[in-house]
This record gives structure tokens, sequence and C-alpha cells, in this order.
């Protein structure tokens, strides 16, 4: 499955906007977004904001960089069936 990281603006009502839209084939699963200094240790990494369909849940991890995101979103979509 091909996966696409769509860059955008996220108004978290913080300093961090960076953001990723995570689409799997033509369909958006997932929204990424960087944290800030604001969150002082978790500063720079990734969290898993919302996911969509299958994605969506109580899980809602960190990640050191979009590599590792990307990973754990496709081995979840994997694991339903989707990917």
């Amino acid at each position: 499955m091909s996966m696409t990281l769509q860059p955008v603006r996220v108004a978290t009502g913080g300093e961090g906007e960076e953001g990723r839209l995570v689409f799997a084939g033509e369909k958006l699963v997932a929204l990424l977004v960087k944290l800030s200094h604001q969150q002082e240790e978790l500063a720079g990494r990734w969290f898993f904001e919302a996911g969509f369909g299958r994605l969506d849940g109580p899980l809602h991890p960190t990640f050191e960089n979009l590599a590792d995101a990307e990973a754990w979103i496709l081995q979840r979509l994997a694991a339903t069936g989707e990917a």
C-alpha cells in the first residue's frame, strides 16, 4: 500500500502548527502533529493526533520521526486488513 504524507498547518492553540495528513492510497487515515517545545521532553516528536476509520481509537502514541510513525500506521492497517 502506498502512503502519502501531506504537509499541513494545524491550529493547535499553541506554537506547534506543523502537521501531516496521512493518506493510504486515496483515503485520509491519520493526522500527525509535531510537538513544540511546550511539551518539553516530547519536543520535536510526532504525535498521532487522530486516526480515521480503522485507526480511530484510544491509542495516541508519539514517534521519534515520520518514518517511525509511517511504519506504525502501516502495521496497524495491515493488522486490520486494510494494507
